[in-house]
């Protein structure tokens, strides 16, 4: 049986770890401050029995847990991210331990009023009864992906003094810049070794998830003219006013305010604009390939329909693909799913198996050769606030990672 007390102790150690991704920063990790936790991580993997622990130059982690069966079966990994998203501050994290959750609201912060609640955030009642640890309401808690690294080194953990448990060789791995898109950009999968893995960063408690938005950006830009306002009239162009045409004239409830499930959606998420220029920075998504290709299509048109109304190319479009939906390179592998269905089943935990509505390096792992499909980790509400993560999750995701080596360990997969 895996201690409460030990995950809550564990996971409390690496939140209070400021790790900040910065996505203005060039640099991996993007910020030195990553390096504070990953090299606690790597002692503490050496600590408790790990084999060939490494961490390299850009502060990714690698580390081996030895087959202790004598036939042959697959290698498999777990992987995590130690960076926290710089949507929100993950300084100073102060959490807090909710013993047998109520059902009612919670008090985060009583000097600033701040407020979780389940009349807002309803998934809170799944988990009445059991322990909570939340923020203070002043920072994020960083569950994302924390939670993921405390239930792999917790299982790693477990299955070295519980040799019982029968189990193939098994590859952790820890990266930064996850937040930021970066994850997997530097991830060595050939160093890694693993026939395929599993992405420790999902949410709610049974989530199983094989596929994932098709991802763009996309940065507009509206150049204008300044003259004196007082001397304008036929000369001045303000380029904020073609912006605000721009943006209106995108599909308005294609947005990530009216979407869910498998509907994408365009997002102006970062604005900047003065009367000489104005900058538009989208995010693009869909799931379905040609659904993403006609988005990306759509904003182009825009673009030039414009342009040709003002007479000359007042607006210009740079779109960037990011990350492909990784279900292309999981489908023909469908076998790694079904354990972890199974597994789940066995624990009696109920699959939840949908769409990613985002990304994970699950996704860019999976077309760099490794597959790898996304379990939950057990937090809400990330990158804000309100993030939370019952404790019962924790556990349940640890056992998850132990029932899959186990049922991998079972007999060789051809």
């Amino acid at each position: 049986m895996i201690s409460k007390e030990h995950i809550i102790k564990r996971f409390i150690s690496y939140v209070t770890v400021d790790t900040e991704s910065d996505p203005s920063s060039e640099t991996t990790p993007s910020t030195k401050k990553q390096w504070d936790l990953a090299n606690k991580l790597a002692d503490e993997l050496k600590a408790i029995g790990m084999q060939d622990v490494n961490i390299d130059d850009n502060a990714y982690i690698m580390a081996t847990l030895p087959s202790n069966v004598d036939h042959e079966v697959p290698t498999i990994g777990f992987i995590s991210h130690f960076d926290t998203s710089p949507d929100f501050t993950g300084a100073n994290v102060n959490p807090q331990i909710i013993e047998k959750y109520n059902g009612k609201d919670i008090i985060l912060n009583e000097a600033e009023d701040i407020i979780l609640s389940p009349d807002y955030f309803e998934d809170l009642l799944l988990y009445k009864g059991q322990t909570l640890i939340t923020t203070d309401g002043t920072t994020l808690l960083g569950a994302d992906d924390k939670a993921g690294i405390c239930e792999i080194i917790s299982a790693m953990e477990y299955l070295i003094q519980h040799p019982e448990i029968k189990h193939g060789t098994i590859r952790v791995g820890f990266t930064p810049d996850e937040e930021i898109g970066r994850g997997a950009h530097k991830f060595d999968v050939k160093k890694f070794g693993a026939d395929w893995a599993y992405t420790m960063d999902g949410s709610q408690i049974g989530e199983l998830e094989y596929e994932n938005f098709n991802a763009a950006s996309a940065v507009v830009k509206i150049k204008g003219k300044i003259v004196h306002p007082g001397y304008a009239k036929d000369k001045m162009i303000n380029s904020m006013y073609i912006a605000t045409e721009y943006i209106n004239s995108l599909p308005r409830l294609e947005t990530p305010e009216h979407t869910e499930g498998y509907q994408g959606f365009f997002h102006l998420h970062d604005m900047e604009g003065h009367v000489e220029e104005t900058i538009l920075k989208y995010i693009i998504r869909d799931h379905d390939m040609g659904h993403f290709e006609a988005r990306k299509e759509v904003m182009i048109k825009l673009t030039n329909e414009l342009n040709s109304q003002y007479g000359r190319e007042v607006i210009t479009i740079e779109i960037k693909d990011q990350y492909f939906n990784m279900r292309e390179k999981i489908e023909p592998v469908m076998h790694i799913v079904d354990f972890a269905e199974k597994a789940m089943k066995k624990l009696n935990i109920e699959p939840l198996i949908k769409a990613i509505r985002g990304g994970t390096d699950g996704s860019q792992l999976s077309y760099m050769g490794l597959p790898c499909p996304n379990i939950f980790a057990g937090g809400h509400n990330f990158h804000g606030r309100y993030e939370y993560v019952p404790v019962e999750s924790m556990i349940k995701a640890t056992e998850v990672i132990c029932k899959i080596a186990e049922l991998v360990a079972l007999k060789k997969i051809k």
